[in-house]
């Protein structure tokens, strides 16, 4: 399956690409490919190729389930919230700041959308202890222009950033 993951690097923006920025962040070669398998949907188990991921899935109990296991939107939230802070990092050590004591926790929200499906919502609180707040504010923005995540869900899904 991960051989079926390519990159288009012929074709450029105003394929449906557009973040809403104008920027085409999509990548221009692939550096590694995660692969997982779900079994019984929302109420079955999703494990990772190379086994570090065996998870139990269950829908929460907001959703009409018995909440017996994670969801999709804690593992989304999980791999956002890790995600953002390593682009902090990033940014961070680039520009010279220490990160000491630094925390990104996200909340997904999940509900009907207008078009009878589902859509998301994320909230990331995103604490830099040690900076200056206008310091803290430079780098989450910067951080929010390089975080893979951030670039897959702009212009999708609303994701706001509070900084605390």
């Amino acid at each position: 399956m991960s051989d079926d993951l390519t990159v288009d690097t012929e074709t450029g923006p105003g394929t449906g690409t557009d973040t809403g920025t104008g920027t085409d962040t999509r990548p221009t070669k692939i550096m590694y490919v995660a692969e997982a398998t779900a079994h019984g949907g929302r109420n079955g188990f999703v494990t990772s190729q190379d086994g570090h991921i065996q998870l139990k899935v269950a829908m929460p109990p907001q959703l009409g389930g018995d909440g017996d296991g994670t969801n999709p939107e804690q593992l989304f939230a999980a791999g956002y919230s890790s995600c953002f802070h390593n682009a902090l990092i990033l940014v961070g050590n680039r520009m010279g700041y220490d990160l000491t004591g630094s925390t990104v926790a996200a909340k997904v929200g999940i509900g009907p959308n207008k078009t009878r499906g589902y859509g998301l919502a994320v909230a990331l609180s995103v604490s830099l202890p040690v900076l200056d707040p206008d310091v803290a504010a430079k780098l989450v923005d910067a951080a929010h222009e390089v975080c893979p995540y951030s670039n897959a869900t702009r212009g999708n899904i609303d994701v706001t950033i509070l900084l605390g």
